[in-house]
């Protein structure tokens, strides 16, 4: 038990260390300082399991994942203290991180059902299928401490860490292919009825999803619901699109028009056009024929000439 300091004088030697796994759990650690310049290069995995970091500690542990040459893997913070606050740091930093597999938070009382929310939203936000693309596809296990009240019927803190399982279940599925995993979240969750109303209610989303479709692909993305959620969920999309789906139609419609209008007026232009080239080369003709018979006429008037002076 070598607590804060001894953590952090250890930290600094590990420099230009090849340690790639360090575990310092049960050491009385309450406060963290990481030295930017003094990042261990090769350091994958970081146990820091029982001990006392809170919110400054994250911030400080937060530098481990910054930046494109983030190499840690895993980080164990189990039975510490901390809370939403922390938690926040945490997810700022991993928007863009690219390395951290791993990050179990079990046994952190202080992290509320809002906290976990927050874990859900870096790892699957639903707020529009944008957003769902951009989260976490890296992270593919994610444990956090939840407290379940017996009042509670619902249990909500298991359902969120449920969704988050399921979220980062699709990431270790698609390996390091993160458009694909963004891809499958938006198929399972957004294209979904059912599982995006749950997600929605969590996160304190209240719009539908076909707002942020181009009506013009919803045919395409009908389509896809039908064969990848069910007939089902088909009836319900088609149900939420109908309106959209006679805009595009009528929209098909006034731009086949148009085209039609347009078309009319070149192939008119086209006609004057080629009148007008028409024109111009019996002017031409006319030109080169008035042209000649100057150039006979002269030559003429020059063979008379000649025959005067002979």
């Amino acid at each position: 038990n070598f607590q804060s300091e001894g953590f952090n004088v250890l930290f600094r030697a590990l420099r230009d260390s090849p340690i790639k796994i360090l575990y310092c759990a049960s050491c009385g650690i309450d406060s963290i300082e990481i030295d930017a310049n003094f990042i261990p290069p090769n350091l994958i995995w970081l146990y820091l399991r029982q001990n006392s970091i809170s919110t400054d500690g994250c911030r400080e542990l937060a530098k481990l994942l910054q930046g494109e040459d983030a190499t840690l893997t895993q980080l164990h913070l189990e039975r510490n203290k901390i809370d939403d606050d922390g938690v926040e740091i945490l997810v700022d930093v991993l928007r863009n991180n690219k390395s951290l597999t791993t990050l179990d938070l079990l046994e952190n009382d202080g992290i509320s059902d809002q906290g976990q929310i927050q874990l859900l939203k870096l790892v699957n936000d639903i707020s529009c299928i944008k957003a769902t693309l951009q989260s976490n596809h890296t992270l593919r296990k994610l444990h956090v401490k939840y407290d379940t009240d017996p009042s509670n019927e619902l249990e909500l803190g298991e359902i969120i860490q449920g969704q988050i399982a399921i979220a980062t279940g699709i990431n270790e599925r698609s390996g390091s292919d993160t458009k694909l995993a963004g891809r499958e979240k938006v198929i399972h969750t957004q294209l979904n009825s059912e599982r995006r109303a749950q997600l929605c209610r969590q996160q304190g989303v209240d719009h539908s999803v076909f707002s942020d479709i181009d009506p013009l692909h919803l045919p395409e993305v009908l389509s896809l619901i039908a064969r990848r959620n069910g007939q089902g969920e088909l009836y319900v999309a088609l149900s939420s699109t109908i309106i959209a789906l006679f805009s595009t139609m009528n929209r098909e419609r006034c731009i086949q028009l148009r085209r039609e209008y347009h078309a009319a007026i070149a192939a008119r232009h086209r006609a004057i056009a080629a009148e007008h080239e028409t024109k111009v080369e019996e002017l031409d003709n006319e030109l080169a024929t008035i042209k000649e018979t100057t150039l006979a006429i002269a030559a003429s008037a020059v063979r008379s000439q000649d025959n005067l002076h002979s």
